[in-house]
Order: structure tokens, then C-alpha cells, then sequence
């Protein structure tokens, strides 16, 4: 585990800084869920309501659509329906790769940082040598 402290010290830094922006990615995301769950009650309930029964049911549906699983044990049938069903897994293809570019971005942010840092102690360490002699 040693040797990967290193490692695991990045990721910290990167979760550290990148924190508010994963935080408002996340409750942008529950709102769409609820957004997503809502909408396809409404266009579904009454042509499937035991598959639409109510709207905390209807977040299966919508989770499974968001996160582009699909396992296809419930599924909308009306052509309102089908348009939301297609705009929410458009929504949530993006919303699932946003996370991953934050975090990509705070990678090479934190690389760069201690890139520069060891530079700068080489540099220090360098202009001490140059003084002492």
C-alpha cells in the first residue's frame, strides 16, 4: 500500500478540489431524476399503470433509462412516452459523462501541480547548493 500512496494522495487532492463541481453535478442529476420520473408518469400512467403506478415507482424506470442500462422490464408504450424516454437517455449519457471529465480535468490539474512543485524544489535546491559554495 506503500507505494501507491502516492497515487491515492492524487486522487484525494483531485475529489478535494474538484468537490462543489461533483457535488452540483450530483444534485443536478437527482433533479433530473425527478424531472424524468415525473414526466413519464404522466405520459404513461394511464396506458400502463401497473408499470407507471406512481411516481417513486416510475424512478426505476427512469434510473435504469438514466444510467443507459435498460433492462427492458418496463418500457413506454406511448409515442409521448417514447420521445421523453428518448431525451432522458440522451440526458443521461450526458449527465454521466460530465463527472468523468471533472474529474479527468482535476487529474491533469493535480499532475501539473506537482510537476511544477518538484520543479520548483529542484530549483531551490540547486540555487542553495550555488550559494553555500
Amino acid at each position: 500500500m506503500g507505494r501507491y500512496y502516492s497515487s491515492l494522495s492524487i486522487m484525494r487532492n483531485v475529489f478535494q478540489n474538484k468537490k462543489e463541481e461533483l457535488i452540483l453535478t450530483t444534485v443536478i442529476l437527482v433533479f433530473i431524476l425527478f424531472m424524468s420520473s415525473s414526466l413519464i408518469y404522466y405520459a404513461e400512467n394511464q396506458a400502463q399503470p401497473e408499470a407507471f403506478s406512481s411516481i417513486p415507482k416510475s424512478m426505476w424506470w427512469a434510473t435504469i433509462t438514466l444510467t443507459t442500462v435498460g433492462y427492458g422490464d418496463t418500457y413506454p408504450v406511448t409515442f409521448l412516452g417514447k420521445i421523453i424516454a428518448a431525451l432522458i437517455a440522451i440526458t443521461g449519457i450526458g449527465m454521466f459523462a460530465l463527472p468523468t471529465g471533472i474529474i479527468g480535468a482535476g487529474f491533469v490539474e493535480e499532475i501539473k501541480k506537482r510537476k511544477s512543485d518538484k520543479k520548483k524544489q529542484k530549483n531551490t535546491v540547486l540555487i542553495a547548493e550555488k550559494n553555500f559554495r
